[in-house]
């Protein structure tokens, strides 16, 4: 067995583990560390197969802005983590029909992939001699996919926006700035000029 299969056997079974490991921990800082170690293991299976821009884009994107921001956000985010345990149950059905949809949906990828893998490849864009990996991308992207792109930029701009407003809710008790105020004050509002008497203390 050549050692690409052993890697890619090893990269694989690493992969697996971890995305399991990202559903099942109870704790969601340990779920954000299994998550970096799944996103370390797919750059290493788009090595690979030659895509070293996809790879180098997952460990720097990714691994390095969001999954480290996932990482702070949970940490710093007061969730009652009871209380989520508790509504398990009630959206468990859900779940579970989104995730057999997924299966479903994989299955037949895999099943059509095994039986009629020419007929997939025949739909892939041939990639000319001597264009690197990261012109080939840009080329379908920027010209075949331009639309698509766009509105994904576009969901990920509105999914950015909706948690900025979750995140700066009006919160009782904790203390905000009021950057107006602190402009507007004046300074005998600050100041206050006392006369002390020799002999006497203030």
């Amino acid at each position: 067995m050549a050692i690409a299969t052993l890697v890619f056997y090893l990269f694989s079974a690493v992969l697996v583990f971890s995305a399991l490991m990202v559903i099942s921990s109870r704790n969601p800082v340990h779920s954000v560390l299994f998550l970096i170690l799944a996103f370390f293991n797919a750059a290493g299976l788009f090595l690979l197969i030659g895509a070293e821009y996809l790879a180098m884009t997952l460990v720097i994107v990714y691994v390095g802005a969001v999954a480290v921001l996932f990482l702070f956000v949970v940490m710093m985010l007061d969730v009652n983590f009871v209380e989520l345990r508790q509504g398990f149950l009630r959206y468990m059905p859900i779940g579970v029909t989104v995730a057999a949809i997924f299966f479903a949906e994989l299955m037949v990828a895999i099943v059509t992939s095994l039986r009629a893998p020419i007929a997939l490849a025949a739909h892939a864009s041939p990639i000319a001699a001597g264009v690197s990996n990261t012109r080939a991308i840009g080329n379908v992207l920027y010209t075949d996919y331009i639309y698509i792109f766009q509105v994904a930029g576009l969901i990920l701009l509105v999914a950015m926006i909706g948690a900025i407003v979750l995140t700066h809710r009006t919160r009782p008790g904790v203390r905000r700035q009021k950057i107006a105020s602190q402009v507007a004050r004046k300074r005998e509002d600050a100041v206050q000029v006392v006369q002390v008497k020799p002999g006497q203390g203030a």
